[in-house]
């Protein structure tokens, strides 16, 4: 009886949890990232995915143009800002020691359709996923995509 109302209520948070994220819950994941949101914002699109060992989580903001400007210049002011064009190591795909043992990475870097800040931090332990998480900022409209990978 007791496994039976742990396995529902572990199904109901997993099946409702995209319904309880609240934009105050973006807003701290992206200041985090050290992208601030001081004006309203409304939150477009909430989904996280699961599975043994992965997790994706996604969402998009529809931002100010004033809270764009500065996050694109946060990025592009950072010392390690790369150009379109430019060499961008693929920090999700980083494998063996590195990929447990090395150092948090924070790159920033422009593509054609948006400026991106992307946090590496490995997890100090053989066999256990890194914290991945991407921030990109569209160059067309005032979309803010937050994406937190762990596989």
């Amino acid at each position: 009886m007791v496994y039976g109302i742990v396995v529902v209520t572990i199904g109901l948070f997993i099946t409702c949890s995209d319904g309880l994220f609240t934009k105050n819950n973006a807003k701290k994941l992206v200041e985090k990232q050290d992208i601030q949101l001081t004006d309203r914002f409304e939150l477009l699109k909430n989904e996280s995915i699961s599975a043994i060992g992965d997790y994706y989580h996604t969402f998009t903001l529809i931002i100010s143009e004033r809270d764009k400007q500065r996050a694109v210049n946060t990025i592009i002011s950072d010392d390690n800002f790369k150009t379109n064009g430019a060499s961008i190591e693929q920090l999700i795909y980083q494998s063996g020691h590195d990929r447990y043992f090395g150092e948090k990475v924070i790159q920033n870097y422009e593509t054609d359709n948006s400026f991106v800040r992307e946090y590496f931090e490995p997890s100090g332990r053989e066999g256990y996923a890194p914290k991945f998480i991407r921030i990109s900022i569209s160059k067309s409209d005032n979309q803010l995509t937050f994406e937190d990978i762990t596989e």
